[in-house]
């Protein structure tokens, strides 16, 4: 049945979210209520607010394209009195930075991560899997097929924030504070891009590697050419030599033929050379008597 009242819209909201436990998509509200989902966004707005503006221990958050029910982190000190204390997830300074990349940079490569840090990242993307802030969000389309990492619902909500484009920037002074303390703490100097000098070697090489498998593939598939074109030519030759063979069968058909039609032509001569005769015998006797 649709539902019209907005006071009613809301608590059908309320009663899907307690229900589901977990975010549910507006499409998903918008079903419940029968109605489109620009009303369902809006019901679940207005029982946001309601809920901020309420001194309860529960909230709504948006997360996305989804709304969630979820206790008011104010209480989590008297929740553990009563409740299992939950597994503590460490952030270490590794994590936090790799989690930092992915988000602005989403969906990235572990290969990018890696050139940005300059280490390996294996550990902190697995604990960040691991922690479901981060999960695989496809694969690129580009040699070897890399996964493609992005960032969870489970790190909108742990953040506070209800999409990345809630996500802070930097101003250009800060950024330049940053690259000068890079530069003093690593002794090292960075290009305009942000990249270590040093790296533009390794960049060469990846180049020239990359340079390398593109020739290979060129000769692979300059190699799959000729084979092709040797096949077109056993194919033509074994075209060529079955026309041949079909015009001698033809011919030799043609021979015997020739050879049946002298032979029925000599019989018949014959045969008339009989006829010939009889008639000619026929006229003697006829005339002997």
């Amino acid at each position: 049945m649709k539902v019209d009242d907005l006071k009613e819209q809301e608590a059908v909201v309320e009663a899907v979210l307690f229900t589901m436990g977990r975010s549910v998509e507006i499409r998903q509200l918008a079903a419940a209520l029968e109605t489109g989902e620009k009303e369902a966004g809006e019901a679940a707005e207005r029982l946001k607010k309601r809920y901020e503006e309420s001194v309860c221990g529960m909230q709504i958050v948006r997360l996305e394209d989804s709304y969630q029910m979820c206790t008011r982190t104010g209480y989590y000190e008297n929740l553990i009195r009563v409740a299992a204390t939950p597994k503590k997830q460490v952030l270490t300074d590794v994590v936090m930075e790799t989690l930092a990349i992915i988000a602005y940079k989403q969906p990235v490569t572990k290969a990018e991560i890696e050139k940005i840090r300059g280490v390996k990242s294996d550990h902190a993307v697995n604990r960040l899997i691991e922690y479901n802030l981060v999960y695989e969000a496809g694969r690129l389309d580009a040699p070897g097929r890399p996964a493609l990492f992005a960032t969870t619902e489970d790190f909108l909500r742990r953040f506070g924030v209800s999409s990345t484009g809630e996500l802070p920037t930097m101003d250009m002074e800060q950024k330049e504070e940053i690259r000068t303390a890079v530069e003093e703490e690593l002794n090292l100097k960075l290009d305009g891009d942000g990249k270590l000098v040093e790296q533009e070697e390794l960049e060469e090489e990846e180049a020239l590697e990359e340079k390398r498998i593109q020739e290979e593939r060129e000769a692979r598939g300059e190699q799959k050419s000729q084979e092709e074109r040797e096949a077109r030519g056993e194919q033509k030759s074994q075209e060529k030599r079955e026309a041949q063979e079909e015009q001698e069968t033809q011919k030799e058909k043609e021979a015997r033929e020739e050879q049946e039609s002298q032979e029925e032509k000599g019989v018949r001569e014959e045969q008339e050379t009989l006829e010939e005769q009889e008639t000619q015998e026929e006229k003697e006797n006829q005339a002997g008597q």
